[in-house]
């Protein structure tokens, strides 16, 4: 199942417009709030340039990249966690998103209707984070209601949960902050993780500017801004041209290499979005490849390779007996599997290895 990214934001903030670029997949835009009602949804391949490499050396009848998927989730406005513009449901289309790309308006256009008449980035990243952390706070006094009976009669998960909730609701949830500003233990992190909260969910504020600025963001004086609030949240901030983007979306893998080239930038923002979201959920890749097929597969940083080859098929998990492994780095340099071989980097590893991004490896397997 792909990753998903919820694209969140005030109406008219470019959206769609940024949906539309990225996943060409034709979302409606419009100058009017409240264009888009249901959720679009849009899946795109995480660019990944080994694939490239090693689809080249085995010339294999097909090269399948790991995907993301990106939902475009309408307008929300001030009031929506109480019904205010298209309201709750929208939230719920939050909850079950991995991340939360929260695109911001940093550009002046007298033609691009704003809600609140002004572009003041800060202010529309309040309204937008107070309405999740309403619907947070909401979703936590209910669950310490019910946990209230279990903690009477000594429940140790249930009292170590309503501890943590009760800090939550008092010291961020009641101010109106977001619980991923919170410094958390481990365990702690792991029991966030299953009150599946808005606000502890990974953000990348996308700072959408001119084409100008996208070009050089320093020029804007939004971003600073910006970047000031998200170190406090551990949050990463994106600068990009929605427009720029949509133009870049029109062409081919050779001119847009070329466009991007001359603009001076590195790489499009969708693959900056993709990149800083699998950085945000610890997320790495790791590749399989032959004459058959060249696949990339994502895990989460710090699984093992039993359970990095559950991922392939439960199969090789139940049966797994050690995986064959050598890193992209020494295939590319080497030039050929068997002068892997030769130099002495393949290696044989067992249940314990963790699995590091960029390894290639063939599991071994028996059921």
């Amino acid at each position: 199942m792909p990753l998903r990214c919820g694209i969140v934001g005030l109406p008219n903030v470019g959206k769609s417009t940024l949906f539309n670029a990225i996943t060409q997949a034709g979302a409606e835009s419009a100058n009017y709030p409240f264009c888009t009602i249901d959720p679009n949804v849009g899946v795109v391949s995480v660019p990944d340039k080994r694939l490239d490499f090693l689809t080249a050396l085995y010339q294999p009848p097909k090269t399948i990249p790991t995907t993301f998927e990106f939902v475009d989730i309408a307008g929300l406005v001030e009031g929506a966690s109480k019904g205010e513009g298209l309201g709750n449901k929208f939230l719920a289309h939050i909850r079950e998103v991995d991340a939360i790309a929260h695109v911001v308006r940093c550009f002046e256009d007298d033609n691009v209707t704003h809600v609140s008449s002004t572009v003041d980035p800060l202010r529309d990243i309040e309204v937008i984070n107070l309405e999740l952390a309403l619907a947070d706070l909401e979703s936590t006094e209910k669950r310490l209601e019910k946990l209230a009976s279990k903690v009477k009669s000594k429940d140790k998960e249930a009292v170590a949960e309503y501890a943590l909730l009760q800090r939550i609701k008092e010291t961020t949830l009641d101010a109106g902050k977001p619980v991923r500003s919170m410094e958390l233990s481990a365990e702690e992190q792991r029991l966030v993780k299953g009150f599946n909260l808005l606000t502890s969910k990974p953000i990348i504020y996308v700072a959408n500017v001119s084409e100008d600025d996208a070009v050089d963001p320093s020029t804007n004086p939004h971003i600073a801004t910006i970047e000031d609030l998200a170190a406090k949240e551990d949050a990463k901030v994106i600068p990009i041209s929605a427009k720029l983007e949509s133009e870049i979306a029109e062409l081919d893998p050779e001119d847009k290499a070329a466009f991007l080239e001359d603009l001076g930038l590195a790489e499009s923002g969708l693959d900056r979005i993709i990149h800083s979201a699998y950085e945000l959920l610890g997320l790495i890749t790791f590749l399989t490849a032959g004459p058959k097929e060249v696949r990339a597969w994502t895990v989460i940083r710090g699984t093992r390779a039993p359970q990095a080859a559950g991922v392939i098929h439960t199969d090789f998990e139940r049966g797994f007996i050690k995986a064959e492994i050598m890193s992209y780095e020494d295939l590319e340099n080497a030039g050929t599997e068997a002068a892997v071989r030769e130099r002495g980097r393949l290696r044989i590893e067992g249940k314990e290895y963790i699995i590091k991004d960029g390894d290639i490896i063939h599991f071994r397997f028996n059921v």
